[in-house]
């Protein structure tokens, strides 16, 4: 717990142990820590640097507690006072970094990483330096990454990083699958479910991709920064997040899908009179429509249907089954 503050596992017991005795002799406190004198010794000369204890001036070998309120408070000080200098170095030196890399060489647009620690600490190096979006690709196979994964991602959320997940079907199977699924959706991540995923992958902020590297003995990965191929990551994982279906966790805890938006009757009568060969004037004044409310209606579907053209979309009318095939 006091880790945070500078102490390792045997600081903060012996710690701990004069707190609750007020002082103590060294050998006593070494017998009650399972210690020799001279480990009880070190111990406690590493916790007189840190201001926490002290050695009594009226018996030599016996160690006293300084009150843990002003000693803490002011290591806690100390420790804050030293991250805010880090940050701000880390601000600099981000800075300089985006100054001399705009353009990075091309030999250093991909990272190749090799090992299942580097993968997992570059995983949570993403997440942790992730400022507006972290898109997400999920596969029924379970990456080589620690529990702490989901620390990263709660922190990430609680920054207010916006989460879009594609997950494959096979992996709400998995033991965990539904326990992750609702912690994301109670951080209001949107989650969506495919059949299959192509591959796992992450995208953050626009600007980073990782994605594993196949055939490999030992976990690998790559690292992609901006170019022609983390735009087509990006295009990837836009084109799986758009067919997928969106979900939720119902009242019985058991995960649904959300309804997909389509079109209403009187959308389904604008793309008839449409196919049929009318224009948008024509097709408000049938409809007894201003022109405005049908061009918003139309843009409205080609929204929902993910196309840029009417062309488009007239052929993803019939696809979805919106418009019969009888009326082209």
């Amino acid at each position: 717990m006091l880790s945070a503050i500078g102490l390792d596992d045997a600081q903060e017991a012996a710690y701990r142990a004069l707190v609750a005795l007020g002082a103590a002799d060294l050998g006593e406190l070494a017998h009650r820590l399972g210690q020799s004198e001279e480990e009880a010794g070190r111990v406690l000369r590493r916790l007189a640097d840190h201001g926490l204890v002290a050695r009594s001036s009226a018996r030599p070998g016996r160690w006293v507690v300084a009150p843990p309120k002003a000693a803490l408070t002011a290591l806690l000080a100390s420790r804050r006072h030293e991250l805010e200098r880090a940050e701000h170095a880390a601000a600099v030196l981000a800075a300089e970094f985006r100054a001399e890399a705009a353009e990075p060489p091309v030999h250093d647009l991909v990272e190749v990483l090799t090992g299942a620690k580097a993968v997992a600490r570059r995983f949570l190096q993403l997440q942790f330096g992730a400022e507006r979006e972290v898109c997400v690709l999920v596969t029924d196979q379970p990456m080589a990454i620690s529990g702490l994964e989901n620390d990263a991602e709660e922190e990430a959320a609680g920054r207010g990083v916006a989460y879009r997940a594609v997950v494959e079907r096979a992996a709400l199977a998995r033991p965990s699958g539904l326990t992750e699924l609702a912690a994301a959706l109670s951080r209001d991540e949107q989650v969506r479910m495919a059949e299959r995923v192509p591959t796992k992958l992450i995208v953050v902020d626009g600007a980073l991709a990782m994605l594993p590297l196949a055939g490999r003995t030992e976990p690998a990965a790559l690292v992609v920064h901006a170019s022609g191929l983390l735009e087509a990551l990006t295009g990837l994982f836009e084109a799986v997040w758009a067919a997928a279906m969106p979900l939720r966790i119902d009242e019985r805890g058991a995960v649904a899908e959300l309804p997909r938006e389509g079109p209403d009757a009187i959308d389904l009568r604008i793309l008839s009179l449409l196919l049929a060969g009318l224009t948008d004037t024509s097709t408000a004044r049938q409809l007894d429509l201003g022109l405005r409310t049908v061009q918003r209606r139309i843009k409205r579907l080609m929204e929902i249907a993910d196309v840029s053209t009417r062309l488009q979309l007239g052929w993803h009318a019939y696809e979805r089954g919106w418009i019969a095939r009888d009326r082209f």
